[in-house]
């Protein structure tokens, strides 16, 4: 693909095999990432812009507030890496503060975002190098070689996207993007730690039906890359607080008792029976302390928001 590194699209053929196993496990499950595809990525923007949804604006004002101090310490000519970069708004926040940022690589699943963006960050920061690479970033991936001289390289990962690992697999993913930024590498993460089940209910089931939107066009999704039979009317969006893990989920219902094609295998559904599409840890700041430590970070800093619940942590290798 023109002016990106193409890895693993949503249409890739090992995408299906997560897809069948999902749904013939005994709780029925989607990988979270197939809720990104250019359509899914539109409707979670308009998320973020909802009332109920809380998160994104916490964390841009805490951005707001404290990216001054952190580009002084992460400091010139950076090389920033974001896996699921999106829409590029906290990107654009980050490049204006940090000092003469050399080279940025997003790496994301939605092709059509991912090089509007790309485009328009070269017009917008004509002496940044933009690297865009197509492909999940919870595989192993290369980053391409960059023709600048770099400073550090500080992995950004923000908007709570840490919780919809299992822990085990947050682990291993910040390990990973930890050996990419290399010795010098620093990240900057932010996490929501917020317990407040109405308040998260009302998050992930807002009043407007945006995120049902974008939770049941997952379905839609899955039908047009491969070939199934979702009845996408006889299904309904639900959140779901699992206290006992301390995270959100989401479910798509099936209203019905049915049967749906999906690349040939026959999927079964009982009247009631959910599919989980998402979940997010909302780790305490002590669970996810002691997750950067296991995966080879070190906390530098820790910014927190008026209501004790979003946290930007910047560490370093």
């Amino acid at each position: 693909m023109k002016n990106a590194t193409s890895l693993a699209p949503l249409s890739a053929p090992h995408v299906i095999d997560e897809v069948i196993a999902g749904l013939r496990d005994s709780i029925k499950h989607l990988p979270c990432k197939l809720l990104y595809d250019a359509a899914g990525a539109e409707l979670f923007e308009r998320i973020c812009n909802v009332a109920d949804y809380y998160p994104t604006r916490s964390e841009v004002a805490l951005l707001e507030r404290t990216l001054p101090e952190i580009a002084g310490l992460v400091g010139p000519d950076a090389r920033v890496i974001e896996p699921g970069s999106g829409e590029g708004i906290k990107t654009r926040m980050l490049l204006r503060a940090l000092d003469r940022p050399a080279s940025y690589v997003p790496i994301d699943v939605a092709e059509e975002q991912l090089e509007h963006n790309a485009a328009k960050l070269r017009g917008e920061y004509p002496g940044l190098e933009v690297l865009p690479v197509l492909g999940d970033y919870t595989q192993k991936l290369c980053l391409p070689s960059s023709s600048k001289v770099l400073g550090r390289s500080l992995v950004f990962f923000p908007g709570s996207t840490i919780g919809n690992f299992e822990p085990d697999d947050a682990r291993q993913f910040l390990r990973r993007f930890g050996n990419l930024a290399g010795d010098r590498g620093m990240l900057l993460l932010g996490a929501d730690s917020n317990g407040d089940r109405e308040a998260l209910l009302r998050a992930y089931d807002d009043s407007e039906g945006v995120t049902a939107e974008f939770d049941l066009n997952v379905l839609a999704h899955i039908n047009r890359t491969h070939a199934a039979t979702f009845d996408v009317s006889q299904f309904m969006h639900r959140a779901v607080w699992n206290a006992s893990k301390s995270r959100i989920e989401m479910h798509l219902v099936s209203k019905r008792k049915q049967t749906v094609s999906v690349a040939g295998e026959t999927i079964s559904f009982e009247r009631g029976e959910p599919i989980v599409t998402e979940h997010c840890y909302k780790h305490s700041p002590a669970a996810l302390q002691a997750i950067l430590d296991s995966a080879g970070w070190t906390v530098v800093e820790t910014f927190v928001d008026p209501e004790q619940r979003m946290r930007l942590w910047l560490a370093k290798r």
